[in-house]
């Protein structure tokens, strides 16, 4: 039995109780595994893993010259959440989205939160991600942030924490979608029995949040992408296919009389939203960018004069960097007043001289990280990381302190996970889909990403990192 030599070791496991009893929410499924062969249940992830390569869910690896295009590793062994516990989250992130968004319009408004002392004027206009291009500019409906992906994380007692939020081209609801038809095929008694809430209808609530930007009965909406070689271009065609919409690259796109149009087989037609998959710099040559070949020239004009929405809003990526994450239970405080329900991931900011000398003395019990990092690169997991690269991490912090913040490191919390031919404790995320139009909507579950590497804390699919599909119970 697969189960029966499975080791929780030290860490918080989502399947087992410390004293190794069975959570609640798993004991269905502990009796469904325990109810096949060994062979039975590999022969069930042979077929799920077969049924996603022939659905051709890809990434790409930049610089990788051997193997250019993957496909997502996934496990069949699914994460449950009990409907008490999302509740909770759910909650949280709504509260989180409605802070980030009162946020971003006020530093490109009136600043309030700088003139009150709550974060410093030169955090904000550092950040890589601020665009004083934005400043003045009201969004269609004064939403900025349409699409977000939030990652949380489970710490050693359990208790979820949100480790960064993702607010200008948040990926992998693709993955989601697709984990669940093969798992709903893969373990059908399963959702009878446990009353999995769905997530096939996102996009069409997608959509119809961006139909709620465009005071229009039936406007016309494109799916902006870089092209086939982007990492997430797979993600891109499949939500446009899924949505009903165009998919258009940059040279799809020409502005006339300060209106964006697409040019079709029978001529011009105007977009009124485009949901952009590309950063922000690289929208608009004449605004941003001049090298730039993926954007629009003249697409920032007209948004401005607000002939056209874009999702998420160009300027949103400011809170993207991890430095201004460590103030948002400020904004949360500052702007609602209220207390934050999911807690930061205690950090350490390397522009406070304090923290500063703290991380570089104790590099080695911190993960070091990055302010505009993503993918799993740009950081350091001290514990594993040799003398040398210690050393040379330091002296990156010290020489531009303001881009790196530092954590502790996480006892992240474990699931079983089908490895070869047996069940392994391996470290897991999540990273729930939250979509801001006329109300705010969290998608039941999410990507839950785990590090198949024995170990390894780094969830990325870029560094050998798979996926699970997510269960809340209804």
């Amino acid at each position: 039995m697969l189960l029966t030599n499975y080791q929780t070791d030290s860490f918080y496991d989502e399947m087992f109780s410390e004293e190794g009893g069975i959570r609640q929410s798993y004991h269905i499924l502990k009796s469904r595994i325990e109810g096949m062969d060994d062979k039975e249940l590999l022969s069930r992830k042979a077929s799920a893993e077969k049924a996603l390569l022939s659905l051709g869910i890809t990434f790409n690896v930049y610089g990788d010259e051997e193997e250019e295009e993957r496909i997502m590793p996934f496990d069949i062994i699914p994460r449950i959440v009990t409907a008490h516990e999302w509740k909770k989250v759910e909650e949280g992130l709504k509260q989180r989205i409605r802070a980030l968004n009162l946020f971003i319009q006020d530093i490109y408004g009136d600043e309030k939160i700088i003139k009150d002392g709550i974060i410093p004027a030169e955090i904000v206009y550092s950040s890589s991600g601020y665009l004083k291009e934005c400043k003045g500019i009201v969004p269609p409906k004064g939403i900025w942030i349409h699409i977000t992906g939030t990652d949380l994380v489970r710490d050693g007692d359990g208790q979820m924490l949100v480790l960064e939020d993702n607010l200008r081209c948040p990926s992998g609801v693709s993955y989601v979608l697709e984990n669940r038809e093969v798992m709903k095929k893969t373990f059908p008694e399963l959702f009878a029995s446990l009353s999995v809430r769905p997530i096939y209808d996102y996009p069409i609530r997608l959509r119809g949040m961006l139909e709620h930007l465009s005071d229009k009965s039936n406007p016309n909406i494109a799916v902006l992408t870089p092209g086939i070689y982007n990492s997430a271009y797979y993600e891109h065609s499949f939500l446009a296919s899924r949505m009903g919409v165009s998919l258009v690259e940059g040279t799809d796109l020409t502005v006339r009389d300060d209106k964006l149009y697409m040019r079709t087989t029978k001529g011009l037609k105007q977009v009124d939203i485009l949901y952009r998959r590309i950063d922000d710099t690289f929208l608009d040559p004449k605004a941003f960018r001049k090298d730039s070949m993926l954007g629009v020239p003249g697409l920032f004009d007209v948004f401005k004069k607000g002939n056209v929405a874009l999702a998420n809003a160009p300027g949103t990526g400011v809170a993207d960097d991890k430095v201004i994450y460590s103030y948002v239970p400020d904004f949360i405080k500052y702007y609602l007043g209220e207390d934050p329900i999911i807690p930061n991931v205690p950090t350490y900011l390397c522009s406070r001289e304090k923290d500063l000398n703290y991380v570089c003395e104790n590099i080695g019990n911190l993960v070091v990280k990055a302010a505009n990092g993503a993918g799993g690169y740009g950081m350091i997991i001290g514990p594993v990381a040799s003398m040398k690269e210690k050393e040379e991490f330091v002296a990156k912090v010290k020489a531009d302190p303001r881009n790196y913040i530092a954590q502790p490191v996480l006892s992240l919390s474990r699931i079983p996970t089908l490895i070869e031919d047996k069940l392994e404790g391996r470290h897991v995320d999540l990273r729930p889909f939250i979509l801001y139009g006329e109300e705010i909507y969290v998608m039941p579950g999410g990507l839950t990403r785990v590090a198949l590497r024995r170990g390894s804390l780094v969830v990325n699919s870029s560094q050998g990192g798979g996926s699970k599909d997510t269960w809340v119970m209804g």
